[in-house]
């Protein structure tokens, strides 16, 4: 893991969220997108170096809509780095950690996305993300 890529936030209202975060920033989202398969509407701000992911349910079965059922809006995850994903996801299984999803697959922003359960990470759920070339 090379470096924290982005921190993730769950929230009810990307509108309302995104014109709160860019009052925050200064700075508008630089992107907005959609990501069917795992039933989320995302947009992203920089601040400095530090990117910030906020996610809104598009569908009330997703994962999103499920952590807002339970812990409101609010931190959902941390991503981080890789340069090798399935090396990566090969090491930590090799660790003892929990993968949720063996096989990368396509998240925002152009990135091959794997997550680790959050049980075997002090509660965190981890996000590792390889960018497409």
């Amino acid at each position: 893991m090379r470096k924290i890529e982005h921190i993730g936030i769950a929230v009810k209202s990307l509108e309302t969220s995104n014109a709160l975060f860019e009052k925050l920033f200064g700075a508008p989202a630089y992107k907005e997108e959609e990501v069917a398969s795992e039933g989320v509407k995302t947009s992203f701000f920089m601040n400095g170096p530090n990117k910030i992911e906020l996610l809104e349910a598009t569908n009330p079965d997703s994962p999103i809509a499920k952590f807002l059922e339970k812990k409101g809006e609010g931190i959902h995850h941390i991503a981080f780095d890789v340069e090798d994903i399935l090396a990566e996801t090969e090491r930590l299984k090799n660790e003892g950690f929990t993968v949720l999803n063996e096989t990368p697959k396509k998240g925002a922003d152009n990135k091959l996305v794997a997550f680790l359960h959050p049980k075997g990470t002090n509660g965190v759920l981890i996000e590792l993300c390889q960018e497409i070339k």
